[in-house]
């Protein structure tokens, strides 16, 4: 009975706020939230120009590694990491005017580069990495102590767009202008221009 009454009077307590403070006010109060903890970040990165992080980053890992440039949002949820190990040299460049939605995982033991202009779908991976190899004396060794292994860099051009639940693999280039269709995985380089999906990722039609 005392649960039912809280529920009712937190449902009138929002829609009396509904009422008082429009939408664009939210909004506005969001925004506020989300540059002030955008601030309290970017110190962190190699170099971060005027870009935004939503409320509220999942992980962050070797930000010192990680230059990302102007006008992008990162939604929720967005884990960015660049894992240093030895002699290897990490590196993430991000370009300019790039949208991240929820769920977004940017990884590099090697290097990843994204160009300007993306989009994303949520829950995307970008990789250049991977826990250990495939090899019998690997797999016996539980994944999360396997050490990280790149098969070469990512680099993704302008323009691309990336659909709900890609996963773009290491070694792979993207070519500007693309399209990789949902729950697509992209194991090769996909050219310029074209339409891509599947599991591996195929052409399925050129836009030039």
């Amino acid at each position: 009975m005392m649960k039912n009454i809280a529920i009712l009077i937190l449902r009138v307590l929002g829609r009396v706020g509904a009422v008082l403070f429009p939408r664009v006010l939210w909004h506005v109060l969001g925004s506020i939230r989300n540059y002030t903890y955008t601030g309290a970040l970017q110190h962190r990165f190699a170099s971060f120009g005027s870009s935004v992080f939503a409320w509220k980053v999942m992980k962050l890992e070797g930000e010192r590694y990680i230059h990302v440039g102007d006008d992008n949002v990162f939604e929720p949820g967005l884990q960015l990491t660049a894992w240093k190990d030895g002699d290897n040299q990490p590196e993430i460049r991000i370009g300019n005017r790039c949208l991240f939605r929820n769920f977004c995982h940017i990884t590099a033991f090697n290097q990843v580069v994204i160009g300007d202009d993306l989009l994303t779908g949520t829950n995307v991976l970008i990789t250049d990495n991977s826990h250990g190899g495939t090899d019998h004396a690997m797999l016996s060794v539980p994944p999360r102590i396997r050490p990280l292994v790149s098969k070469g860099r990512v680099v993704i051009g302008n323009r691309v767009w990336l659909g709900n639940n890609v996963c773009v693999l290491p070694g792979v280039t993207i070519g500007d202008g693309a399209v990789v269709g949902a729950n697509s995985v992209v194991t090769h380089d996909v050219p310029a221009n074209t339409v891509v999906a599947g599991i591996p990722a195929v052409i399925v039609n050129t836009k030039a």
